[in-house]
C-alpha cells in the first residue's frame, strides 16, 4: 500500500487520489499554469506521462486508450486556448462515450481578476465539449473534485469529465486524498421494452437490428445476436461510426450503415420495423436538399430495446432467452488472393489489406473517402479490432493509434489514414517515436480532400477550377515520408499493390513505428 505524505498540496492530492482509483496514465501538453502538477507527477512517479506536441494529440490519444483499455486516462491541458486546440478529438471522444478525465489550468485565483494575455472563460470552453465541468475551489477539495470527475468519466456511457485546475489552488499546501466514488452502471432493462423488441423480431414484417457500442466489442455479444438475426430472419446493421469493433475470422462480421446519403437511404429503405441496442435513431451527417434527416423510412417501428446507458449485451441475452436464439458459429469468408504486381487503387486495397494485416492487430480508420473501400478487409483478415472516427472531426487517426498503442502494447497497431486529415494532427508521429510504439501507418494519398468533392456535388454545386483548388493538396504536393523523418519515424512510399503487402508484413513485423505513403 503506497504511504501518503502528511502535507501535500493540491496537486499532489489530486494525482494521489486518481492513481489509487486505478488512473495510471496521464497525457499531457502543460504550461505555466500546470508546472505544480508536472512536480506532482515527477515527484510520485506514479503515472506513465505521454507528451503531445499538440493538444488535439493529447486528446485523440486519451481517447484511443480508453477504448483499448476500457478505463480513462487524464489529459493535462493549458488554459482555455490550449482546451480549444484539445476539442475537435474531445468532440470524437464524446461521441464516441468513451471515459476521459480532463485536468484544465487556469490563472490563479487571486489573478484571475485582471485579464491576463491568457485569461478567457475556461468553463465557458469546457462546457461544450464535457458532460461535466467543474473549477477547483481549494487545496483541501481539489482531490474529492477530482474523485468526482472520475465518477462521472466511468459512468454508463462513458463521459467527458472536465476539472478546471486554478493554479493556486495546485500549488498550495492542504491537500488530502480522496476516495474512489462507484460509478453509476447501467439503466436496468426495462421489460415492457424487452416485450416490444419481441414483438417486432416475431411479427414477420422487415425487421433491421441496429446494434452499437458494447455489443460491437464483445465477440460473444456478437455471435449471439447473429444467433438472434437467424432465428427471426431479421438483419443486423451496425452505425456508420463506431467507436471499436471486433472483427477478423472467427467473429460475426457485421455491416455498417453506409455515409453516402443516398447509399444510406437505399441501405434502410427495406425496413418497417427496427431494434435498436445501444444506439440511437441513424441520421445522416448532413442536411442535404430534398433529402431527410432521418434515415430510417418514416413509417418504420422503431423500438430502443437499450440506450446508449444500457448494457447491450445482457440486453441481447434477455432477448435470446425470450425467443429461444442460440449464439451462432461463425462461417468465415475466404480470404482474397494476394493482389498482383500494379497501382494500388480502391479496387484491390481491400484485398491487400486482408492479406497483409498481422494478427491481433488494432486497426484505427480514418481513411475518410477510401474507407468504403478499406472497410470490408477487416471481416476476412486475421482476428483485429477495428477503431473508427466517431464524431465526424478529422484528425484523430494518428493519436488514436498513439493512445491505442499505449494501452496495448504488445499488439501491432495499423493506421489507415488520409493524407488530408493526416496533416491536421501530424504531431502525433512525434509521440509514436518518443514512445517506441510499434504503430504502422499507412497514408492513403489521393492528394485531395476527395469526399468534400462528393459533398459538393451532394449540395447540387457545379465546381469550377477556383472550387477545386480548395480540396486539392497540390502545389506543392506533400511529403510525408519527410515529414515522419523529421520526426524521428521512418518510411517509405509505394505505387504498386504488392510493395504495399511487404511493407505493412514488414513493419508490423518491426519494433518502433514505420510510415508508408500508398500512392492511390
Amino acid at each position: 500500500m503506497t504511504s501518503h505524505p502528511k502535507e501535500m498540496n493540491g496537486a499532489e492530492s489530486v494525482v494521489r487520489s486518481l492513481n489509487s482509483a486505478g488512473v495510471d496514465v496521464c497525457f499531457a501538453n502543460p504550461g505555466t499554469s500546470e508546472m505544480q502538477f508536472v512536480d506532482a507527477l515527477d515527484r510520485t512517479k506514479l503515472m506513465h506521462c505521454v507528451l503531445g506536441l499538440f493538444e488535439g494529440v493529447v486528446t485523440g490519444a486519451a481517447d484511443g486508450y480508453a477504448r483499448m483499455a476500457g478505463k480513462p486516462a487524464v489529459t493535462l491541458l493549458h488554459l482555455a486556448p490550449g482546451f480549444a486546440n484539445a476539442a475537435a478529438n474531445l468532440h470524437n471522444a464524446r461521441k464516441a462515450r468513451v471515459p476521459m478525465v480532463n485536468l484544465v489550468g487556469d490563472h490563479a485565483l487571486r489573478h484571475q481578476k485582471y485579464d491576463a494575455p491568457l485569461s478567457a472563460d475556461v468553463e465557458g470552453a469546457c462546457a461544450p465539449f464535457s458532460d461535466w465541468v467543474r473549477s477547483g475551489r481549494d487545496a483541501a477539495s481539489f482531490a474529492a473534485d477530482a474523485m468526482e470527475a472520475l465518477r462521472v468519466a466511468k459512468g454508463a456511457p462513458g463521459r467527458i469529465a472536465t476539472l478546471v485546475a486554478p493554479a493556486d489552488i495546485g500549488w498550495d499546501d492542504g491537500g488530502k486524498i480522496a476516495a474512489e466514488i462507484a460509478p453509476d452502471g447501467p439503466t436496468p432493462l426495462n421489460e415492457d421494452t424487452l416485450s416490444a423488441a419481441v414483438h417486432a423480431l416475431e411479427s414477420g414484417d422487415r425487421t433491421v437490428i441496429i446494434a452499437a457500442n458494447s455489443v460491437l466489442e464483445d465477440v460473444a455479444a456478437m455471435a449471439l445476436l447473429q444467433g438472434i438475426a437467424e432465428k427471426t430472419g431479421a438483419d443486423i446493421l451496425a452505425p456508420t461510426s463506431n467507436r471499436r469493433m471486433e472483427r477478423g475470422r472467427g467473429r460475426v462480421p457485421i455491416s455498417k450503415i453506409p455515409y453516402p446519403i443516398n447509399a444510406a437511404l437505399e441501405c434502410l429503405a427495406p425496413y418497417s420495423r427496427a431494434v435498436l441496442v445501444e444506439a440511437v435513431p441513424p441520421v445522416a451527417f448532413f442536411a442535404y436538399p430534398g433529402k431527410p434527416s432521418l434515415l430510417l423510412p418514416e413509417n418504420c417501428d422503431t423500438v430502443t430495446l437499450t440506450g446508449l446507458d444500457g448494457d447491450g449485451p445482457a440486453a441481447l441475452a434477455a432477448l435470446a432467452d425470450r425467443i429461444g436464439a442460440q449464439p451462432s458459429k461463425p462461417r468465415d469468408a475466404a480470404v482474397p488472393a494476394r493482389p498482383q504486381a500494379g497501382a494500388i487503387t480502391l479496387k484491390n486495397i481491400a484485398a491487400a489489406l486482408a492479406n497483409a494485416l498481422p494478427e491481433d492487430a488494432i486497426i484505427i480508420d480514418e481513411a475518410v473517402s477510401s474507407g468504403g473501400d478499406t472497410f470490408p478487409a477487416g471481416d476476412v483478415a486475421n482476428p483485429n479490432t477495428w477503431l473508427a472516427l466517431t464524431g465526424g472531426s478529422i484528425g484523430i487517426g494518428i493519436p488514436l493509434s498513439a493512445g491505442a498503442a499505449i494501452a496495448c502494447p504488445d499488439r501491432p497497431v495499423i493506421t489507415l489514414q488520409a493524407d488530408g486529415s493526416a496533416m491536421y494532427t501530424i504531431q502525433g508521429l512525434w509521440t509514436q517515436a518518443r514512445e517506441g510504439s510499434n504503430v504502422t501507418t499507412i497514408i492513403l494519398a489521393n492528394q485531395s480532400y476527395e469526399i468534400l468533392k462528393g459533398e459538393l456535388h451532394n449540395v447540387g454545386a457545379q465546381p469550377g477550377p477556383d472550387a477545386l483548388s480548395m480540396l486539392n493538396l497540390d502545389r506543392p504536393e506533400l511529403d510525408f515520408v519527410a515529414m515522419a523523418r523529421g520526426m524521428g519515424v521512418p518510411g517509405r512510399r509505394v505505387d504498386d499493390v504488392q510493395d504495399l503487402i511487404r511493407a505493412i508484413e514488414d513493419a508490423a513485423a518491426e519494433p518502433g513505428p514505420f510510415l508508408i505513403e500508398a500512392m492511390i
